[in-house]
């Protein structure tokens, strides 16, 4: 049986923002937090591959989604049908997303179902977007993309937390807790994004326009988020909002990225 341990090590290849929070909420929540985001990951890798074109993007993308729909009927049953998908794939893609049957399987009974729902909902939603080569023209378009990869996310965190300790989260704020994420990376990853012909910029917005959203997001987020008293949630949201708002201040500033020294002087201060 896979190992907490093993969820672990992949969280720290794919995500510096999320590992150290994971790493440090208790057990149970470690393999459901970290079993959750490692599907969540596992769908974003398809949906950015390097080498696949939109077409076969799209097409994983809602057959995954499938499968795992008919897999809720029952242990396994959608599983075998993941792995003969990726069978022509398994050159190309990475094992983040080889191994979400893994993930699924880890993730408790009583959370499991909505988690589920989620990855399958995820799937679709990024099949939406990567048929409609990432299209956004305005800020509807904007606030739609964001919510679809970031923050329904936010909304399976409060679920997870609901269902483990009865803790209630302003379910807004964690839309915006994941928009806010999302824009930064927006902000982030443009030359990139620029290269494979992909704008997530509204019409007619500069980086002044796409700052100003990610701080809104952010500040609403984290108005709301500090008067939450549960200490487990605290302890996984605090370091990645920290990062994301020192990561801002950065790009501002002209610096690409927040370096390791910095990133360890901000989770040594949450």
């Amino acid at each position: 049986m896979m190992k907490r341990t093993d969820i672990l090590r992949v969280l720290k290849q794919t995500s510096r923002t999320f590992y150290i929070p994971i790493s440090r909420l208790p057990a149970q929540l470690q393999d459901t937090v970290g079993s959750a985001y490692l599907c969540m990951r596992a769908i974003d890798e398809i949906e950015d591959h390097p080498s696949l074109d939109n077409k076969t993007k799209a097409f994983l993308l809602h057959r995954l989604s499938w499968a795992l729909q008919a897999g809720i009927a029952g242990p396994g049953t959608g599983i075998a049908q993941v792995d003969v998908l990726f069978a022509s794939y398994r050159r190309l893609l990475p094992e983040v997303t080889l191994r979400i049957g893994d993930w699924l399987a880890r993730i408790p009974t009583g959370i499991a179902p909505r988690v589920w729902d989620a990855t399958i909902a995820m799937a679709d939603r990024m099949a939406y977007w990567t048929e409609h080569n990432w299209e956004i023209l305005s800020e509807d378009d904007l606030n739609s993309y964001t919510f679809s990869v970031a923050g329904s996310v936010g909304l399976l965190i409060c679920d997870i937390w609901t269902w483990f300790d009865g803790t209630q989260i302003d379910r807004e704020a964690a839309i915006r807790f994941g928009r806010g994420l999302q824009s930064v990376n927006i902000l982030r990853n443009r030359a990139e994004d620029a290269e494979r012909k992909v704008s997530f910029y509204p019409s007619g917005w500069t980086d002044r326009e796409m700052f100003a959203y990610a701080h809104k997001q952010l500040e609403l987020a984290k108005a709301s988020i500090t008067t939450v008293h549960a200490q487990t949630f605290r302890s996984m949201v605090d370091i990645p909002l920290a990062l994301a708002e020192a990561t801002l201040d950065a790009l501002e500033n002209g610096q690409p990225k927040l370096t390791r020294s910095q990133v360890l002087q901000i989770v040594g201060h949450v």
